[in-house]
């Protein structure tokens, strides 16, 4: 029913864009999702590492991330990196429409994995 006119609005009756009211996305969802885009960057984990983790600022339509994680090695450390920030950018910006600015990712630890071919344990 229509406060002004008193009366009752059918169905498909919308509200002006004014009173509709706003979406608002909490910070812990956008960390969900950015931390989910790192998993997939990476997949697969190294064996016994700790899946990524982020947090997140949002500030109106832009969210500044920082993601934790864990990398085998040897690898490009840096050629990761930048795949885990390109993921997150497209994600949270296809998932929730807010632009990305800031991706830091802070690589906590690395895991040696072994290479095919390469001579176990210390060699002379």
């Amino acid at each position: 029913m229509s406060a002004e006119t008193g009366t009752v609005r059918g169905p498909l009756d919308l509200a002006p864009p004014g009173e509709r009211g706003a979406t608002r996305i909490a910070d812990r969802v956008v960390a969900k999702i950015a931390a989910q885009a790192a998993r997939e960057a990476l997949a697969p984990l190294p064996e016994g590492a700790a899946p990524p983790h982020a947090t997140v600022v949002l500030h109106h339509e832009t969210a500044r991330v920082r993601v934790v994680l864990e990398l085998g090695y040897p690898c490009d450390i840096g050629a990761r990196c930048a795949a885990v920030r390109r993921r997150v950018v497209e994600r949270v910006g296809a998932l929730v429409s807010m632009q990305v600015p800031e991706v830091a990712v802070q690589v906590e630890r690395l895991h040696r994995t072994p290479v095919p071919g390469a001579p176990h344990g210390r060699t002379p």
